[in-house]
């Protein structure tokens, strides 16, 4: 009399149940419908909202409406960034994740969901208690470490999302339309973030605690709603085997990774230009404002300006790719495309000229935009069928801690060279409001020339060698004959 284990009874009663009342794919078509598509990327949509909600609307409530330190806001926004690293840890655990269902990025993903929930669920109490305007008596710590545990969970819900949600994007998109995919998720995140800021600015232009608490929360509720009709019957059922495969670990495949032809220079490469894009990013209204003399309101419109370079770059790069551009060849295009945008955001000033500053800025989103399709679709194309987690997991911890070192770094750069020119310290022809963003913005075209210097050699790289036989001299055939 054999003896069945309760794992083996319940997958057992899983297999009578109808599929149509579960929510997985029965089979994985070979053409991946742009509705099906659509509705995966609103995980992106949730994950731009919980972006723009954090670092945008909080930011600002935080400091302006609670009375929060500027300081101890910026600690704050920056604490989900701790768990940027983490991403190659879960893009590879989902790539070998077992369950009864046989199932592999869901669970992570509607694991990284509850986190992301919980954290949003939570962050406004804790911030009433950091703010004290909720009219309890607390310590001081208690607000503390509410808001910090609340912002740690919001992050490392929202890095497990997109990290496992790219994943599963990879898995069931035919090879041919990769591409494509990579640059609607990407557009999708944006609309996320622009629409969220829009429609958050709306609902709190007349602040009062209570809009804020319905405001974060309502967030939150979104945050299920949408990553729950991204996920239904979107993963495949892979069939388990009695055989226990071996895998290798986390560490041997971090090192066969790195080991692989120009691993190294790639990541590289998304390092040194994601920074040279990010420096500005918290500079970009304040000098318009300060240099330029904008109002408020012109001064906001730029960052729905930037949005709308950022959508024509995905759309642009997303064409390219689907033409068989190299993928390093539209970076490297997004990187000429900032090369002409900071050179005229710089002219902007001593020309006094708003044009050339709005001009510039779209530039920034379209160079931006395209520098991130190109090195997300080459990470893509360069996993195959394996590690696809792993791989796409280290692109975005490196981009994420990228991203966030250059926005702290850019402040400061700012304020010493500010400091130093309007002392004198760096010359009379200097002593200009101008100089201190002036410095970020040359840093950053140093910083872009770097990109394309490390990103030269990848394109050598990706030549086919049958292209290169086509443009051989025949001399040379006919002596290596």
């Amino acid at each position: 009399m054999s003896v069945t284990s309760p794992a083996s009874r319940a997958f057992r009663f899983w297999n009578k149940l109808g599929l149509g009342y579960l929510p997985i794919a029965d089979v994985v078509s070979e053409e991946l419908p742009l509705t099906r598509l659509l509705r995966l990327a609103l995980f992106q949509v949730s994950v731009g909202m919980t972006v723009a909600l954090v670092v945008g609307t909080l930011n600002r409530v935080m400091i302006v409406e609670l009375g929060v330190s500027a300081r101890l806001v910026a600690i704050m926004v920056a604490l989900p960034l701790i768990f940027a690293p983490a991403r190659a840890l879960i893009g590879f655990r989902s790539d070998n994740h077992r369950s009864l269902l046989g199932w592999r990025r869901t669970p992570y993903l509607w694991f990284g969901t509850m986190l992301q929930f919980g954290g949003l669920a939570m962050m406004p109490f804790a911030l009433l208690l950091l703010s004290g305007a909720g009219g309890g008596h607390s310590a001081p710590w208690v607000g503390s470490f509410a808001v910090s545990v609340a912002f740690l969970l919001t992050g490392a819900g929202l890095h497990t999302t997109q990290t496992v949600g790219l994943a599963l994007a990879t898995d069931i998109a035919p090879e041919r339309s990769r591409p494509q995919v990579v640059a609607v998720l990407c557009a999708m995140l944006l609309l996320g973030v622009l629409i969220s800021a829009l429609l958050f600015g709306i609902l709190l232009a007349h602040f009062t605690v209570e809009k804020l608490i319905q405001v974060i929360q309502g967030a939150a509720l979104m945050t299920m709603i949408l990553n729950g009709i991204a996920l239904w019957k979107q993963e495949p059922r892979r069939a388990l085997t009695g055989t226990i495969e071996v895998t290798p670990s986390f560490r041997q495949s971090m090192a066969e990774l790195v080991a692989e032809p120009q691993a190294r220079r790639r990541l590289l490469a998304v390092a040194l230009g994601t920074i040279a894009f990010s420096l500005q990013d918290v500079l970009l209204e304040p000098y318009g404002g300060q240099v330029l003399g904008l109002p408020v309101a012109a001064t906001t419109a730029l960052t729905a300006l930037l949005a709308v370079g950022g959508l024509c770059g995905f759309a642009l790069g997303g064409w390219l790719l689907s033409r068989k551009s190299d993928q390093h060849r539209v970076a490297a295009l997004g990187v000429l495309v900032g090369l002409c945008a900071f050179t005229l955001v710089i002219f902007a000033a001593p020309m006094q000229a708003p044009a050339l500053f709005a001009i510039g800025t779209a530039l920034i989103g379209g160079g931006a935009a395209l520098f991130l399709v190109g090195t997300l679709s080459s990470a893509v194309d360069t996993s195959g069928k394996t590690r696809i987690g792993l791989k796409l997991g280290s692109w975005g911890a490196v981009q994420a801690v990228a991203a966030g070192t250059a926005i702290a770094a850019g402040g400061v750069l700012h304020d010493i060279v500010a400091h130093l020119a309007l002392r004198g310290a760096l010359g009379a022809s200097v002593i200009d409001s101008a100089t201190g963003y002036e410095a970020v913005y040359g840093l950053e075209m140093v910083l872009l020339f770097a990109t394309l210097i490390v990103l030269g050699p990848l394109v050598r790289f990706s030549v086919p060698s049958s292209s290169i036989k086509q443009f051989e001299h025949p001399s040379r055939k006919a002596h290596l004959a």
